[in-house]
């Protein structure tokens, strides 16, 4: 070895900070500190690039990636089936960003270093079974029914000016009455406001039966896959295929990820962080971080419990005679409902050799 020539140990870890075009790389060694950047293109032939690049400073013990959940999935996935493990990073602490600045490179070394210190150990979802295939579904449910919502919202807005005889007509119809009603309109060519407001109402229920009809379809489709990939998670009271679809989706294709009940919470934002100090030791608040989407789900399946769940009626009343809130019983049931979940998810061993 030359003299003045950098100590290595043969053992690297890669940060990798992503974006949509390009994803910037570092390696850093064990001991000899940051060695080399790299900048690939976001295909196949970029990640071969990036896995040959990194082989070629030793062994790699793992590739730190700043959202593998987002750009950084297709790389994630292909460093995965090369056998190679990923683990996310997560964004750099922000009073570091403040005073260090920001750039591409500072953000592959704090994702290294990040992963060299055992600061970041989650383990990205795989996003390659059911679980992938809800959350592809979910996302064109759910702006299916937000736009079918708008568009229920602008044509009764609109109907305020239409004249008394189609107002009365459509008074206290339901949605879908209402929509078919409007959209069997035959208006005439416009040539007043009055003709306008016809072919206005007429698209406007025709689009909100197109947008129901493809939100119903979404739904069946999302409960087949729930069906198929986790039906013990219908078994509970209150658990419906919206909820399931929702716990699948944080949990992800490869829940074996997910080390404890207490992650699964602080997943969904119902675990408690600390808050206490100097005299005041003691004192929690609920993390409000975490899936809201799920965090509402779980709240949904807890209100539906506490109103038709005899159980939980009768541990509210008991609760309620200790002295407990029902903010504090709501947050108990909660909790209660992800521990419940987590089991589910991941059968205990005594579990699955009873099912055998």
């Amino acid at each position: 070895m030359q003299t003045g020539e950098q100590p290595r140990s043969g053992h690297v870890v890669i940060g990798v900070d992503t974006h949509l075009h390009v994803h910037v790389a570092a390696v850093m060694d064990t001991i000899g500190g940051i060695l080399a950047p790299l900048t690939i293109a976001t295909d196949a032939d970029g990640f071969q690039q990036l896995a040959d690049w990194a082989a070629s400073f030793g062994t790699v013990l793992a590739f730190g990636t700043e959202g593998s959940g987002s750009y950084g999935a297709t790389m994630t996935s292909f460093l995965r089936r090369t056998g190679h493990k990923v683990v996310e990073a997560g964004r750099p602490d922000r009073r570091l960003r403040r005073t260090n600045g920001k750039s591409d490179t500072l953000d592959t070394e704090n994702a290294a270093r990040a992963v060299l210190a055992g600061f970041a150990t989650a383990t990205p979802k795989t996003a390659d079974g059911e679980a992938e295939e809800i959350r592809q579904l979910k996302v064109a449910h759910d702006q299916a029914v937000e736009q079918r919502a708008s568009a229920m919202v602008t044509m009764k807005a609109m109907l305020v000016h239409a004249p008394d005889a189609l107002r009365r007509e459509t008074a206290r119809k339901t949605q879908i009455t209402l929509a078919r009603q409007l959209a069997a309109l035959r208006p005439r060519r416009p040539e007043g406001p009055e003709d306008a407001l016809r072919h206005t109402l007429r698209t406007l229920a025709r689009r909100w039966q197109y947008l129901d009809a493809e939100a119903r379809e979404l739904t069946k489709m999302i409960g087949n896959l729930v069906q198929r990939a986790a039906p013990q998670l219908l078994d509970p009271f209150g658990i419906g295929v919206d909820t399931a679809a929702e716990i699948l989706i944080v949990a992800g294709d490869n829940p074996e990820r997910i080390k404890s009940e207490a992650a699964l919470a602080k997943l969904a934002g119902i675990a408690p962080v600390p808050t206490g100090s100097g005299m005041t030791s003691g004192r929690h608040r609920i993390n409000h971080g975490g899936h809201r989407q799920l965090n509402a789900a779980i709240y949904r399946t807890v209100i539906v419990r506490m109103r038709f769940h005899q159980p939980t009626i009768d541990y509210i009343a008991r609760r309620t005679t200790e002295g407990k809130t029902k903010r504090e019983i709501i947050r108990c049931l909660r909790r209660y409902v992800i521990r419940e979940v987590y089991h589910l998810l991941r059968p205990t061993p005594q579990t699955a050799s009873a099912a055998s």
